[in-house]
């Protein structure tokens, strides 16, 4: 099942930036073990859409709670809800 999670990012741009690399490695390896359908942050970066794969409610907040973005206090809180893909126009997603 698809968890969809609205996160709201820390106002600190240092912590931010300097946890990015760590973050990115995490969701890349949800990537690769199919848990993550599909990320990015806001363009204002007060925080990110991310679509995860999983099979409760408890385990898609693992993943967030797992993140280090969540670890090092950037992620201030999110609303996580399960969510169903419709119809999706792929020509506009990135590879």
């Amino acid at each position: 099942m698809k968890f969809a999670a609205i996160i709201e990012y820390t106002q600190d741009k240092e912590k931010v930036t300097h946890g990015r690399p760590s973050h990115r490695q995490y969701l890349t390896k949800l990537k690769d073990l199919g848990q993550m359908v599909l990320c990015g942050p806001f363009t204002d970066d007060s925080g990110a859409l991310i679509v995860y794969e999983a099979e409760t409610p408890e385990a898609a907040e693992a993943l967030i709670t797992g993140d280090p973005f969540h670890a090092h206090g950037v992620f201030l809180n999110w609303k996580l809800r399960p969510w169903n893909i419709v119809m999706a126009n792929k020509s506009l997603l990135p590879g």
